[in-house]
């Protein structure tokens, strides 16, 4: 998936999935120590899924008793209740223990590790303390993604990564108006497509439609992703999309770079390409 693939999709709003028990939602909006991107990192370092798509969900009283399985701490008398923000800080203190499982450590996010050129893009980030918050979830989120990527060939996630801060450093192309909501959405983008490409997340679902009875290998794979904003990676042929969930009541609709699907009841309505047609595909049995 290109850097401009994701590029393209500034202005996308974020609708937003919670997959957390109640006790814990209220925490974690409540309290750093217990935050989405916490569990997210958390995920990250410490996968709670069988790395086929299968485990549980994010945040869930499931998930919190395979975080503490696999740190030894199940049925320990001792441990503070799941929904309060105690358990947070035990479990980030435990895997702080642990070899690899620390957080990547840095004194500030970074791109306020180096004194930016006042004016510039990396300096409004630095100013802006939710912009900041973003920054240092990019960089989790990266070093989890580049443990993922370690084997990979070609090692493209480095020169992306690049391409991706010269695309945020554009959005002063946006107008004095429209800057900081450009870098807010590079930024959300650009975590969702790493949790999504190098599986950081639980996959939601994984479902195969049909979209032309006169041949059957004309098939779409897509699979949903817990990220926030929702996203899918669908696969057609040899060719692959990411696309993002867009706004909206009518029907779950998602956008791409030259690709969108919009679910409707047991179909999806399928655009492939720039400038092609809307085709309907069917799900699979």
């Amino acid at each position: 998936m290109k850097p401009a693939a994701m590029r393209t999709l500034v202005g996308v709003a974020s609708a937003m999935l919670c997959a957390f028990t109640p006790a814990l939602a209220a925490v974690a909006s409540a309290d750093p120590a217990c935050s989405v991107a916490w569990q997210q990192s958390v995920e990250s370092r410490l996968p709670s899924g069988d790395r086929q798509g299968h485990g549980p969900d994010l945040g869930s009283g499931e998930w919190q008793s395979v975080i503490e399985f696999r740190l030894g701490l199940r049925g320990r008398p001792d441990l503070p209740p799941r929904d309060g923000a105690a358990w947070c800080t035990l479990i980030e203190q435990q895997l702080a223990r642990q070899p690899g499982l620390a957080p990547t450590k840095a004194s500030a996010p970074p791109a306020c590790r180096v004194n930016p050129e006042p004016g510039s893009i990396a300096a409004q980030v630095c100013a802006d303390p939710g912009l900041r918050q973003l920054d240092q979830q990019l960089a989790e989120v990266y070093a989890a993604a580049r443990r993922k990527a370690v084997n990979e060939r070609p090692p493209v996630l480095k020169a992306e990564q690049r391409g991706w801060i010269k695309g945020r450093d554009d959005c002063w192309k946006a107008g004095a108006a429209g800057t900081m909501a450009c870098v807010r959405d590079s930024y959300v983008l650009r975590i969702v497509e790493l949790q999504a490409r190098y599986r950081l997340v639980p996959v939601l679902a994984v479902q195969r439609y049909g979209c032309d009875p006169a041949h059957p290998a004309d098939e779409l794979m897509a699979t949903y992703f817990a990220t926030e904003p929702p996203t899918l990676i669908a696969e057609r042929g040899d060719q692959v999309s990411l696309m993002v969930r867009q706004p909206g009541i009518d029907g779950a609709r998602y956008l791409g770079r030259n690709e969108s699907l919009w679910e409707k009841g047991a179909e999806v309505r399928l655009v492939w390409g720039y400038g092609q047609p809307e085709v309907t595909c069917n799900k699979a049995r």
